[in-house]
C-alpha cells in the first residue's frame, strides 16, 4: 500500500497562519508545564540519592517506586520536547545546499547508534544531484525521526538504506528500512499527531516529519507491506 502526503500552495499557508497561531499558545502551554515537571525531576533526584543509602528492606520497596515515578517524568519531558518542536515548526531559514552532503552528515552523526543496535546503514546517493533550498537542521531532524522510526521497527537489528535520486525534475530521498512493514490501518493513520503504536510513543514523529518536508515545498510517500519493510519517499523541488 501506498501513502501520500502533500499540500497544494493556498492550502499550505492557510495551515501555515493556523500552526503559527496555535504553536504560539501550545508553547505558552507546554513551558508552564515543564517548569514544575523540572522541579518534580529534581526533587525525585535527591530523594533517590537519599532512598540508596539505606538498607532497610522498607525503603528498597520506595526506592523502586521513586524510580518508577521518575521513569514517568522523563517520558512526560521527551513527550513536551517533542511537542514543542512540532509546535515551533515557523518559518524556514532556506540555504542553497547539497543533499548529499546533509545526508553524509547525518549517517556519520546517526551510524554510532545505528551500530549499537545492530543496524547497517547504507547509503546511495546519485552523483551529480540538483541542489535543493533548504533549511538544512529542519533536514537533519526529519533524517533523525525517519531512523528512529526505521529503529523501533528493528529492535533486533536489520538494514536502513538512504538513497538520492532525480526524477521528473525533482530531487527524491529514500529511506528503506527491513522491519516487519505496516499495515493498511497503520498507514492511514501514521502522520496523525499523537498516534502511536508504541506503548512509549509521543505520536509526533511523523507527523512533524511531514511538517518539514511541506513546509519546503516537498512531497512524502510511505510504501510499506507487512512482511516487507517500509520505505519512505521525500520529493523536494529542485533550487533551479
Amino acid at each position: 500500500m501506498v501513502v501520500a502526503s502533500s499540500l497544494d500552495n493556498q492550502e499550505r499557508q492557510r495551515l501555515q497562519s493556523q500552526y503559527t497561531e496555535i504553536a504560539t499558545l501550545a508553547g505558552g502551554l507546554a513551558h508552564e508545564i515543564k517548569n514544575p515537571l523540572s522541579t518534580i525531576g529534581m526533587n525525585l533526584d535527591l530523594i533517590v540519592e537519599d532512598l540508596e543509602r539505606a538498607d532497610q528492606p522498607r525503603d528498597r520497596r520506595i526506592l523502586t517506586k521513586v524510580r518508577t515515578v521518575q521513569n514517568e517524568c522523563d517520558h512526560l519531558r521527551r513527550i513536551l520536547d517533542e511537542f514543542l518542536q512540532f509546535a515551533r515548526l515557523g518559518e524556514l531559514t532556506v540555504v542553497e545546499s547539497d543533499l548529499n552532503e546533509v545526508v553524509r552528515d547525518f549517517i556519520e552523526f546517526y551510524r554510532p547508534q545505528a551500530q549499537k543496535y545492530g543496524i547497517d546503514v547504507s547509503p546511495h546517493l546519485a552523483a551529480d544531484l540538483p541542489a535543493v533550498k533548504i533549511d538544512r537542521s529542519l533536514i537533519r531532524q526529519m533524517l533523525l525521526n525517519l531512523a528512529l522510526n526505521a529503529q523501533q521497527a528493528m529492535p533486533t537489528g536489520g538494514l536502513l538504506e538512504l538513497q538520492t535520486f532525480v526524477r521528473g525534475g525533482r530531487v527524491h530521498l529514500e529511506l528503506i528500512d527491513s522491519g516487519p512493514g505496516m499495515n493498511e490501518a497503520t498507514q492511514e493513520r501514521m502522520f496523525q499527531v499523537f498516534f502511536s503504536t508504541k506503548a512509549d510513543g509521543s505520536g509526533l514523529g511523523l507527523p512533524t516529519v511531514r511538517r518539514i518536508v511541506e513546509a519546503h515545498g516537498g512531497t512524502i510517500v510511505c510504501d510499506s507491506e507487512p512482511g516487507r519493510g517500509t520505505r519512505f519517499t521525500i520529493s523536494l523541488p529542485a533550487a533551479d
